[in-house]
């Protein structure tokens, strides 16, 4: 049997989740959260086979965040992402947080419950569309940003000067010059502006 944990901050959400898994003969919910110090006393206590988690748990935290501490427990369970995001930022982010997986909220129920298995079987489960992203970020490195890259970029999306980027990622402000410079020669732009606006559309941030 493969014990789960709902990690979600929709109460909805979690409802049709455990309506779902609860239907399969070898599995089971055995608790929910609805933030991330929620989340991490749960997996302290229950101790499940898997947990799946949301990204955005409102304005209690960053799902990212909550695996990468869930991940350095002793004898940790693997997280599976179950997101609405499907951005580079987001994606990177959670993998080197050390989730085993990363799905969509639209993915067929067949989809999910496979990815489920896979992860708590210790394999890794990702969406066909989140696999190919990640191929193509390996075959294109000299295109794709790197993870403080994205960082910067996002910081640049929610209108934070070069000194305020700078304070918030505890680095240099001519740190945060190279790192623009080298994001405006990959996209191929000369501007804050352009730069965000391209990163939306080419889904490295959210829109």
């Amino acid at each position: 049997m493969i014990r789960i944990l709902l990690v979600d901050d929709h109460p909805v959400i979690r409802l049709g989740l455990r309506a779902l898994f609860e239907q399969e003969d070898d599995l089971t919910v055995v608790g929910e959260a609805a933030t991330p110090d929620e989340a991490i006393a749960a997996v302290t206590g229950l101790r499940p086979d898997l947990v799946l988690m949301d990204l955005q748990l409102g304005r209690a935290g960053n799902g990212a965040d909550v695996t990468r501490t869930i991940r350095s427990l002793p004898d940790p369970p693997p997280v599976l992402i179950l997101t609405n995001y499907d951005t580079d930022g987001d994606i990177i982010r959670s993998i080197e947080a050390g989730a085993s997986g990363y799905l969509l909220k639209g993915a067929p129920p067949d989809e999910l419950l496979l990815a489920v298995r896979s992860a708590a079987g210790g394999e890794s489960a990702l969406a066909p569309p989140i696999a190919a992203r990640l191929l193509e970020r390996m075959r294109t490195p000299q295109t794709s940003l790197s993870t403080r890259e994205i960082e910067v970029l996002e910081r640049v999306a929610a209108g934070l000067s070069n000194g305020e980027i700078a304070g918030d990622l505890v680095i240099t402000e001519q740190t945060v010059k190279s790192h623009l410079a080298h994001i405006y020669t990959k996209l191929g732009v000369s501007s804050r502006t352009a730069a965000v606006s391209l990163a939306r559309e080419r889904g490295i941030l959210r829109s």
